[in-house]
């Protein structure tokens, strides 16, 4: 005897049988989700807006020159906005270097080493790293990091790397490019290994146990399987906490010594295109100081987009190679 099948409704009977509370829903949840994509386009758009026309007095006085000029001189008006992105891309850059290994690490050790107890307390101690003010910890690198980079860590390097351009002299103050890059360092940690550890969880697990059945070692697990199946992720979580650097103001600000300058050693006080902003937008005392610092907002703003943008299409490449 042959089992009877279940009816088969059109799927206009399913519609009439729908109440009017669901229609309702459905109509609701489609325009209040394109109302919520079209607002969020607009108010990008209405920021660049808002920047681009603030700082149009400066484009018009400079033009393009002002991102390879150096002055930054409110009683002459000259203004200039190398020294400010320099600084800006040197921190971020020495701080996704120190991130981005340290970020990987804890993730790894989450996901693939640490004992379910461990896991339960490490995990949640790292993401509250994210919930720390940047204002309380710019004041805990002044009364913390800053004696230690001049009296420990400063002296050390120097004593080992003095021969590079990057730690040529001892620090004479705390506040340096360096103690910022290790203030940066903190701050993008714990959204890097946050991305990370959900990246590493996703891994099949099939795959790594096919690996370990085949002899591979934990570490050639990961080396040949783990980062290899999430390696456009990696790259994009990386770039992504770049860009949570670039953007940072307050805390650089507290630690960097907000004096333009441009060498490559780290123990000497910078600055940043967030900093500058800052510390001068209350305080500006020319329109077109005021439009200079718009058009460093504007950089910025560049800045952060080409770093998202270029996470998304990492992310868009892996995923079609992936297929």
């Amino acid at each position: 005897m042959e089992a009877s099948s279940p009816p088969v409704h059109p799927a206009g009977d399913l519609e009439s049988q729908r109440s009017i509370v669901d229609r309702v829903g459905d109509f609701a949840l489609k325009w209040i989700s394109a109302l919520a994509a079209a607002g969020s386009v607009a108010l990008i758009g209405l920021i660049i807006y808002k920047v681009v026309e603030g700082a149009r007095p400066s484009i018009s006085e400079f033009g393009i020159s002002f991102v390879w000029h150096q002055d930054w001189n409110a009683v002459t008006s000259q203004f200039g906005a190398l020294d400010f992105i320099f600084g800006t891309v040197y921190t971020t850059a020495w701080a996704v270097l120190f991130a981005a290994p340290i970020s990987i690490a804890i993730a790894l050790f989450l996901t693939e080493l640490a004992p379910r107890a461990v896991r339960g307390v490490v995990g949640p101690l790292v993401q509250m790293l994210a919930a720390i003010p940047s204002v309380v910890l710019g004041l805990w690198g002044i009364l913390v990091l800053e004696p230690i980079v001049v009296n420990q860590l400063g002296p050390f390097l120097n004593g080992i790397l003095g021969w590079t351009p990057f730690f040529k002299t001892k620090p004479a103050v705390g506040s340096t490019f360096f103690t910022a890059v290790l203030i940066l360092t903190i701050m993008i940690v714990p959204i890097t290994s946050s991305i990370c550890r959900d990246l590493f969880t996703q891994v099949p697990q099939d795959l790594k146990e096919g690996s370990i059945g085949l002899g591979l070692t934990r570490w050639e697990t990961v080396k040949g399987v783990i980062l290899p199946f999430t390696r456009g992720g990696v790259v994009a979580a990386v770039l992504l906490g770049g860009g949570r650097a670039v953007a940072e103001a307050i805390a650089v600000s507290q630690v960097i010594g907000n004096t333009p300058n441009l060498t490559l050693d780290l123990f000497q006080p910078g600055d940043t295109l967030a900093s500058r902003i800052a510390n001068q937008y209350q305080g500006a005392i020319t329109n077109i100081q005021i439009a200079s610092l718009f058009y460093l907002g504007l950089i910025l703003l560049l800045m952060s987009l080409v770093v998202n943008f270029a996470a998304q299409m990492i992310v868009r490449r892996f995923a079609i190679e992936r297929r």
